[in-house]
């Protein structure tokens, strides 16, 4: 449940799965095993926990989803419908972790009371709901104010580690970038083979009922997100698929949510998850012995991604509420 929790809070500051897992992992897993708990359970809740980072807001794949759609997506509206399937899907895998450790007779822990605040996720979400920042605006306080306390409050690093971090950095927006630019510029040369189009007159071709469609595009996103990263699918699909969802009157921004989940249960599922490798690694166990303790994870998440897909209010209600 801890494990859980804290995949929670923390891919509402990271955005991301990967470095949930990497970071969680780490001290968790050890310590489960500790307590009582089998490593490769540990691994698979870490691992299962890790896809709350991509619904949790601020995540960063809304906002290359937003950018996909070229722009006419709002990055606030995604980032508000990611907050009851994110949370949803924390509980059920809560839920989840309660049956089985009462069933395997699991050890118990004690309650921790939660004293701190998580003021980066304050800042970014806060400045942009209140309108005070713009999304990028938003994220270079955030930055500032993560430095300011690394540096000088937490003192996690010396200022000898300074241009070490930057060039981390460096290398990691200019990976991003270049596929921004590389999908822009095959999203224009579909754009001008009118694939879009083709492909949403094939697919509506199979079928006109859009729930049939809905489920033909989940076996689309979940096959490929077995095979291909997270964020090159968000930048290639979205063109493609977008225009047959709205098609069908599917709201964009509940579109997007759909992507996020099937492409996230894709990052933990083999041959090519990324966030299952680097459970793997982190667990030090076999690909095999962490993907057969997820089994029952999977089913969880695919019964979340059902009602992600089928009850568009789950996304769309918040959004709403707040006129975004």
């Amino acid at each position: 449940m801890v494990n859980i929790l804290a995949s929670t809070f923390f891919g509402a500051i990271s955005g991301s799965s990967v470095a949930d897992t990497a970071s969680v992992g780490s001290v968790l897993i050890p310590e489960m095993e500790k307590k009582g708990y089998p490593r490769d359970f540990a691994a698979a809740v870490t691992v299962s926990g890790s896809v709350q980072a991509i619904l949790i807001p601020p995540s960063h794949n809304a906002v290359l989803y937003s950018l996909a759609a070229g722009g006419s997506v709002s990055i606030a509206a995604l980032f508000m419908a990611g907050v009851l399937p994110g949370l949803l899907m924390g509980l059920t895998l809560a839920a989840l972790c309660l049956i089985t450790a009462r069933r395997r007779n699991y050890p118990k822990g004690e309650v921790i009371a939660l004293k701190q605040a998580l003021m980066t996720m304050v800042i970014i979400l806060g400045g942009i709901l209140s309108g005070v920042f713009t999304a990028n605006e938003s994220a270079s306080i955030a930055v500032l104010w993560a430095f300011f306390v690394t540096m000088f409050i937490y003192r996690d690093y010396k200022w000898r580690d300074l241009p070490r971090l930057v060039h981390r950095t460096v290398k990691t927006v200019t990976v991003v970038m270049i596929l921004i630019g590389f999908a822009a510029a095959f999203g224009y040369l579909m754009t001008l083979m009118m694939i879009p189009m083709k492909v949403t007159a094939f697919i509506t071709s199979l079928s006109d009922n859009k729930y049939v469609i809905l489920g033909l595009i989940n076996l689309l996103l979940m096959l490929l997100g077995c095979l291909m990263d997270m964020s090159p699918l968000i930048l290639i699909l979205t063109p493609i698929l977008l225009p047959v969802a709205t098609s069908l009157g599917i709201d964009p921004v509940h579109f997007g949510m759909i992507m996020m989940v099937n492409l996230g249960i894709g990052l933990i599922t083999p041959p090519v998850g990324t966030v299952l490798f680097v459970g793997s690694a982190v667990a030090k166990l076999s690909l095999g012995v962490v993907t057969r303790a997820m089994m029952p994870f999977f089913i969880a998440l695919f019964i979340l991604l059902l009602m992600v897909t089928y009850m568009p209010w789950l996304s769309l209600w918040l959004p709403r509420l707040l006129g975004l």
